[in-house]
């Protein structure tokens, strides 16, 4: 379990919701829901666990997740974001791959039926619901309540259906339209929430078949009003319409703003967006100007609706997007904006109590450092490394911390010019010397720190640069390793001594990333180099190619490996002239019958 899992363990709420494992490359590899956040992930993390849980275990780097009102909500939740995402140590589902509703056809004799597609063919849907099962249940129970027709075509007489009581026969008798709508209207009022008249109707109905010792009928009763109950269940995540739209929820603390976007399609919650940044105007200001921004990124397609909060001015956004922009003010879609925005306050507040772990491991560690050190706390510190592939080809690279974190963008290669091949004590002062020369030129900024992957030699040829030649006087120390390569001791001061630095300190895990950094991006410069010239080696020696033939064959074959198997005509496919064709597949042929 790596430190930011652990840190956000100890900040997740107790409330119900989804949360999604990811692996080291940030793809979602398991999609699962909890009644208590806290607790259910934090499961994960502890104890002993058996086969595929304990493989899931291993594989995770991170984890997120999504504050849901109920239980319910995260089921739905949870399968949305399996339907979406796919991970791989999810169950496939076999049945109910989408949510059941329940439907009125729009027909002169209008049907109830149960479907799993919501078209636009002007008929009543109601749903989704969560619960398949409840909602067939009560399907029938409306069937048996409200005779509407059942066959898909009308036969020639009346059915079964007719003669329980459970069909009008509009198939050979006349009723009036006026019939069908009163049914409709009735249906329309159970679904929509009207189910406590029903209710009372079918205890009745219930007591009564006891008292006449109907206990079948009584027990077929109480499963009905159980199946009502199941599945008037209430929930957020999804809706009952197919309009797309989203909903905007923010929060702001101690001059950071979290704004969270819920991306509903056709009824459901897909995805969310979620945004941390800091703010240096009114929150309304703010929030005003990242909605206009959000939909200038090309994969954020406008909706057919918006809806925000009531704090701000709906009509703005609404003249700035082109769009319907509306503030809920009761029911289901503005329990949708109260969710975003809960969500929002606990991202917000989550992300400090992150920034101040953060902090600990990164400023606090240069603190930390510092103490051990004798020095200040050194926030910018630069670090060089030396490689070569067996004397040959030798490089240096430097990687820059700042405030404990790598700033990448100040990173920096270098190719020695003048040190011989296996002077490494050259190489160091070389680098050393040209990084600090340009740094005084351009007034760059100087380090606090200048770390160097070695020993006393390499720290003293350092100094004798930074100090003798160039006048500066900067703190110099050293990263010993031991006989498996990993970080055993910084080495400083005058004599050179080793820093008393616990291994499990922030400071010591601070040297140690600071060292792999730099010897893999040097790793990486050396690799690159030694390709290149690999590549050189071959295609130069080939009549008639420049840099321009060998960047076009590259890019065409993708290496020099495929292109020695290429044929005269796929080397012309390539674009190149057929004479240089025959020349480049001839040069490689002879050089494998010479290898023969």
């Amino acid at each position: 379990m790596n430190d930011l899992i652990k840190h956000k363990l100890d900040i997740l709420p107790d409330q119900p919701g989804c949360y999604l494992m990811k692996d080291r490359q940030g793809t979602i590899i398991y999609v699962g829901k909890a009644k208590v956040l806290k607790n259910r992930v934090r499961s994960y993390f502890t104890g002993t666990h058996e086969g595929k849980t304990q493989r899931l275990v291993g594989e995770i780097e991170d984890f997120d997740y999504i504050v849901t009102s109920s239980n319910i909500e995260a089921l739905i939740l949870e399968l949305n974001l399996i339907k979406l995402h796919d991970p791989k140590y999810n169950i496939m589902l076999t049945d109910d791959k989408t949510y059941p509703y329940i439907k009125i056809t729009n027909e002169k004799y209008p049907r109830l039926i149960t479907t799993r597609k919501v078209k636009k063919d002007k008929a009543k849907y109601f749903g989704p619901y969560p619960n398949a099962y409840a909602a067939s249940e009560t399907k029938k129970l409306l069937d048996r309540l409200y005779p509407l027709r059942k066959c898909v075509q009308l036969p020639t007489k009346v059915c079964l259906y007719y003669h329980m009581g459970q069909c009008l026969a509009p198939c050979v008798k006349p009723i009036e339209a006026q019939v069908f709508d009163d049914m409709i209207e009735d249906i329309s009022k159970f679904l929509h929430g009207g189910v406590d008249a029903v209710k009372k109707e079918l205890e009745t109905k219930m007591l009564a078949a006891a008292e006449n010792l109907e206990f079948e009928r009584a027990k077929e009763l109480r499963d009905q009003i159980a199946h009502i109950d199941t599945v008037m269940q209430k929930q957020k995540i999804v809706s009952n319409d197919t309009t797309n739209r989203d909903v905007f929820g923010y929060a702001v603390e101690k001059g950071w703003m979290c704004v969270q976007v819920f991306f509903v399609r056709q009824g459901k919650l897909i995805e969310r967006d979620v945004s941390i940044f800091p703010i240096y105007q009114d929150p309304e200001e703010e929030f005003l100007t990242f909605v206009g921004r959000f939909y200038e990124k090309a994969e954020h397609i406008k909706p057919k609706e918006v809806f925000i909060p009531h704090t701000i001015d709906a009509a703005i956004l609404t003249e700035l997007l082109g769009i319907k922009v509306l503030t809920p003010k009761r029911g289901q879609k503005k329990e949708l904006v109260e969710l975003a925005t809960k969500n929002a306050e606990i991202a917000v507040a989550a992300k400090f109590q992150l920034i101040e772990r953060q902090e600990e491991r990164t400023i606090g560690a240069c603190e930390a450092l510092g103490e051990a050190m004798g020095i200040s706390a050194p926030l910018r510190i630069e670090a060089f490394d030396n490689s070569h592939m067996h004397g040959t080809d030798a490089v240096s690279a430097m990687v820059v911390f700042i405030d404990g974190k790598p700033a990448k963008k100040e990173y920096r290669k270098y190719k020695t010019r003048t040190a011989a091949k296996h002077d490494d004590y050259g190489a160091m002062q070389e680098v050393i010397r040209r990084r600090y020369t340009r740094v005084l030129k351009e007034g760059l900024p100087l380090p606090d720190l200048v770390l160097i992957d070695g020993g006393k030699g390499q720290m003293e040829v350092a100094r004798e640069v930074l100090e003798d030649e160039l006048g500066l006087v900067i703190p110099i120390a050293g990263l010993a390793k031991d006989d498996k390569h990993n970080t055993s001791q910084l080495l400083f001061g005058e004599p050179v001594d080793i820093v008393p630095l616990k291994r499990t300190s922030d400071g010591f895990y601070l040297l140690q990333r600071i060292q792999d950094e730099v010897h893999r991006f040097a790793i990486t410069f050396l690799r690159q180099q030694r390709d290149k010239q690999t590549i050189q080696s071959v295609l130069d020696q080939i009549e008639g190619i420049g840099p321009k033939r060998k960047q076009q064959l590259l890019k065409h074959f993708g290496s020099v490996k495929k292109i020695r198997e290429a044929s005269e005509q796929a080397l012309q496919e390539a674009g190149i002239p057929v004479h240089l064709a025959k020349q480049i597949y001839s040069y490689f042929q002879q050089g494998t019958l010479s290898k023969e």
